[in-house]
């Protein structure tokens, strides 16, 4: 059996991988949820969002691999979904993990094109310079465009209750400036001939990270290091919380499990 490690992504807590958690420790996998820095429960993180003000990509990475260190996870397979899929592509980079899944993940610094439905996806943070060093809040509106547009109002606004918290809009605008500058956050070593496989898995129904801009991050990938991706046909940024999560999770882990 496999160690696994999920890694969360923004507005969202590592209980956002409880459904998936469970559905692999039942598998008979040893599964590990690293937080974001400072980061607790959904209830604490309304009540003390500060915690996270000014957090960004680096900050982020360096805790994550602090925890699968200390937990002796070196050789796990690690999935992040959103800006766990970057995390996720910057730890492969740093050594870790025996193979990587990048699920609806953030681009890493190269990836090229902006979708339209992306930036206003992001533009409640970007809207506003000042978010670099604050928290972002999502209004059921902008959570329905951004994680789970494919859902019913009601249904949506359900899984904000139960899911969403503020996020720092700093990892946003390191994203956003990426290409602008020498050493961004989001770097990572795309030609790395040491790095464990990693897998995309993607949709073109995310407003947040359309498959395309998936395809264009794995395809920025050279080298000998396997890098694959797979599609699901109109599945949400949210799509490890959302119906149809089951087909997604157990692909990935299928896959993963060959390395």
């Amino acid at each position: 059996m496999s160690k696994i490690v999920l890694v969360h992504g923004l507005w969202l807590t590592a209980g956002s991988w409880k459904n998936v958690a469970e559905r692999f420790e039942a598998a008979g996998h040893e599964v590990l949820t690293p937080t974001w820095p400072g980061y607790g429960e959904v209830a604490q993180m309304r009540a003390h969002p500060e915690v996270a003000n000014g957090l960004g990509v680096v900050e982020i990475t360096d805790h994550v691999e602090k925890f699968i260190r200390e937990h002796n996870a070196e050789d796990a397979i690690i999935m992040g979904h959103s800006f766990g899929g970057l995390i996720t592509q910057k730890l492969l980079d740093r050594g870790l993990g025996k193979a990587g899944v990048a699920i609806h993940s953030a681009p890493a610094k190269g990836t090229l094109g902006l979708p339209f439905s992306s930036i206003k996806a992001a533009f409640p943070v970007l809207k506003n310079p000042a978010n670099v060093r604050r928290n972002v809040e999502l209004s059921p509106a902008e959570w329905h465009y951004a994680f789970t547009n494919t859902l019913p109002a009601d249904e949506a606004e359900a899984l904000r209750q139960q899911f969403a918290i503020t996020a720092p809009g700093r990892p946003l605008w390191q994203a956003a400036t990426a290409n602008f500058t020498t050493h961004n956050a989001t770097k990572v070593d795309l030609k790395n001939p040491d790095r464990a496989p990693l897998l995309f898995i993607a949709s073109e129904g995310d407003n947040v990270v359309p498959a395309s801009m998936n395809r264009e991050n794995a395809r920025r990938y050279k080298g000998p290091a396997i890098t694959e991706i797979k599609e699901f046909p109109n599945r949400p940024h949210f799509v490890m919380g959302t119906p149809g999560w089951e087909e997604v999770a157990d692909y990935a882990l299928t896959w993963a499990d060959k390395f």
